[in-house]
């Protein structure tokens, strides 16, 4: 997976956290070497170590991904035989993928015509298959 497809957060400017004006000056007056001590110090907030960090699955990144491939959102949901309710939730961070999501999305990213052609087949041979009783 490379950096294209990973989803960044960043907090929202809009929302940020709210300290009392007490904290506020408190922490105004720390250097950033006095955080960073403090961070660490407080048990309920260490830092993930690698072997943690290697358990995570990272979200794919629909947006950079669909981009990429220089589709709009409904040429892409419709492509991939996607609900565009469901790629706009994803691009704007209400939902994430679920693990078979992802999976498509991985492979969408790393071979899209293959899924094109996977797509296409399967339809053709619902088009073409005859039910027998």
């Amino acid at each position: 997976m490379n950096k294209d497809n990973i989803m960044k957060f960043e907090r929202d400017p809009d929302h940020q956290p709210t300290l009392t004006p007490e904290q506020r000056a408190r922490l105004d007056a720390m250097t950033d070497a006095e955080v960073e001590a403090a961070a660490f110090a407080d048990p309920d907030a260490q830092p993930l170590t690698e072997e943690q960090l290697a358990q995570f699955e990272r979200v794919p990144n629909i947006k950079a991904i669909r981009e990429k491939l220089h589709l709009s959102q409904k040429q892409f949901a419709e492509t991939f035989g996607l609900s565009l309710s469901v790629v706009r939730d994803w691009e704007q961070g209400r939902f994430f993928p679920d693990r078979a999501a992802r999976t498509l999305l991985k492979v969408i990213a790393h071979n899209p015509q293959a899924v094109r052609e996977a797509l296409a087949h399967r339809e053709w041979a619902s088009m073409t298959s005859t039910t027998t009783r």
